[in-house]
């Protein structure tokens, strides 16, 4: 399983969304220039983080996107779910029930669906704000005297 820029990148405009979220609404191009993404791009990742209400909206002079919630709200998993749709391991583990005719006797399920679990859980556990709190504390030990 590979994550797409799509993936990547919208990760990275929420987070940059969640660090500036007492800045009120954030616009695109500053977001874009922060980050070095193209905001053409970014214009494409809006309509799918829009039809899920993560993103509030603001048009106008003073306009922009900021989250609809806080960043401990979000985890890692439920944005990449949006934009890479399933982040299953192998094709078999995309549908529930499993559709494959082979299932009842392949002897690799077991190895997927544990490996299915531990991906999801994993990107489950981890919040936007988890991700911020690592990055000040990263920054908070990186002192020079």
């Amino acid at each position: 399983m590979k994550i797409s820029t799509k993936g990547r990148y919208a990760l990275r405009m929420l987070l940059d969304l969640a660090e500036h979220q007492n800045d009120g609404y954030i616009a695109l191009k500053d977001i874009a220039k922060r980050q070095e993404i193209s905001k053409k791009y970014l214009e494409q990742i809006i309509p799918i983080l829009n039809k899920s209400d993560i993103l509030n909206a603001n048009r106008g002079y003073q306009g922009g996107y900021r989250l609809a919630k806080e960043p401990s709200k979000y985890t890692v998993g439920d944005i990449l779910r949006l934009t890479e749709g399933s982040l299953s391991p192998v094709a078999c583990l995309d549908h529930k029930p499993i559709e494959c005719e082979r299932s009842a006797d392949c002897m690799t399920l077991p190895v997927w669906k544990g490996l299915d679990k531990v991906i999801n859980e994993y990107l489950d556990s981890i919040t936007l704000q988890d991700i911020l709190d690592m990055q000040r504390e990263k920054y908070a030990n990186d002192y020079v005297i």
